[in-house]
């Protein structure tokens, strides 16, 4: 949108849920930014050396207005002309920026090319873990026995923490190996930032050498899908909400990610070719090709559908259905499956295709898996060639031998 950045223009752009943006009609570059939660910051966005970079000027209200904004800006982009750069010359000068403010740095200019469930995730890791433990060392004094000491520290459980996040909302921040190393790889993509704008002279994340990454293969067995079956009738029996129970079976029959399935548009349902059209996902846009099951579930679903968009819209309040994992927790206690999580239904989908002879690479397709290497992982599951050759060989052999009367 560009319009000429007023009051008027500020009070009236409404959130959504992605960042808004107004770009001024007098003033080129100078923009203002609207968040999801609804707070309105001027910002300035230029080429630098053929580099798009973005700097923010302040948050709307006091002391900064939009004519006030509007010659900060200019000031800006007279002073990135001359070749000097306004984050230095505002007194955040390379040895004085602290960890803390290169997060709000990051947050605001260095991620934003990033899909939102990743910034909220970056935003979630910088809060609980970083800031927490490294957030008050200025990039000057941060050391790499400093970065590897903070990642000892989450895979210890030392910020671990058990809190409420609006309204039926709750965060379980266990810490461990997985979260220790994911706290690294985001610290040190913003210190690479930080690099990359002259704040530090070098990235001291490289080097560090992260836990060993272990992989969980949990698959459901026959048995074990048998039993959650049950559950779940037993359960829509007992009337336990019903979209969190469609949304499980859907996730097992489509083999898709949780987000996808809770965010899933009825526009997106192709009931003509049985195909999902994902406009965006994990690994971009992708075509979801769907069995007869998951198209039966989903037609039933159509037949009760509300006025909400999504094909699983929250009971309580406009949008999809949230508080999965808690129906989920209940369902698999009771149908014996403790250490299964909601993501090993599309592990369990895989691995269900690899052992009825579905090539991986067919498998790869029907699961969005962008790199054949990601699927590899259920090799082990699929007929082995060269055993099945083995077999045919070797009673071939047996039954000349069987023949000859040299069956011993």
């Amino acid at each position: 949108m560009k319009a000429r950045i007023t009051k008027r223009v500020v009070d009236r752009i409404e959130p959504g849920e992605r960042d808004q943006f107004v770009w001024d009609s007098e003033a080129k570059g100078f923009g203002l930014k609207v968040t999801p939660k609804g707070r309105r910051i001027y910002i300035v966005q230029t080429r630098v050396g053929g580099r798009l970079r973005r700097y923010t000027v302040g948050r709307h209200g006091s002391p900064w207005t939009p004519e006030g904004a509007r010659k900060e800006a200019i000031k800006f982009l007279g002073l990135i002309a001359s070749g000097k750069d306004p984050l230095l010359l505002a007194g955040k000068a390379r040895d004085g920026i602290s960890v803390s403010e290169l997060c709000k740095l990051y947050l605001e200019e260095g991620c934003h090319t990033k899909k939102p469930l990743s910034r909220y995730n970056d935003k979630g890791n910088i809060r609980r873990h970083i800031k927490p433990l490294v957030g008050r060392l200025k990039l000057s004094e941060l050391r790499r026995a400093d970065i590897e000491r903070m990642m000892t520290d989450v895979a210890a459980g030392k910020t671990a923490i058990d809190e409420r996040t609006g309204f039926r909302g709750r965060a379980i921040v266990k810490g461990g190996e997985i979260a220790a190393n994911n706290a690294v790889t985001l610290l040190s993509a913003m210190l690479s930032f930080a690099v990359s704008r002259g704040l530090l002279a070098a990235n001291p994340a490289i080097g560090v050498k992260k836990f060993r990454a272990r992989a969980r293969e949990r698959f459901l067995t026959g048995s074990e899908l048998s039993r959650l079956g049950v559950v779940l009738e037993e359960a829509e029996r007992e009337s336990v909400n019903p979209t969190a129970l469609n949304a499980i079976r859907l996730l097992l029959l489509t083999g898709c990610r949780k987000n996808e399935i809770l965010t899933l548009e009825w526009d997106w349902v192709d009931f003509d070719r049985s195909i999902l059209r994902l406009p965006d996902s994990k690994t971009g846009a992708k075509v979801v090709a769907l069995g007869a099951p998951a198209i039966a579930l989903l037609k039933s679903l159509s037949q009760n559908k509300d006025d909400s968009r999504y094909v699983l819209p929250s009971s309580k309040a406009s949008g999809h259905l949230v508080g999965l994992q808690k129906i989920w927790e209940r369902v698999r206690v009771r149908a014996g499956l403790e250490d299964v999580r909601l993501h090993d239904l599309r592990h369990t989908y895989a691995s269900v295709g690899a052992t009825s002879g579905e090539s991986l690479y067919i498998v790869g397709k029907l699961v969005g898996h962008k790199q054949a290497s990601t699927t590899q992982r259920y090799a082990h599951l699929a007929d082995d060639p060269l055993r099945a050759a083995a077999d045919r060989i070797s009673s071939e052999i047996a039954g000349a031998m069987q023949a000859l009367g040299m069956n011993g």
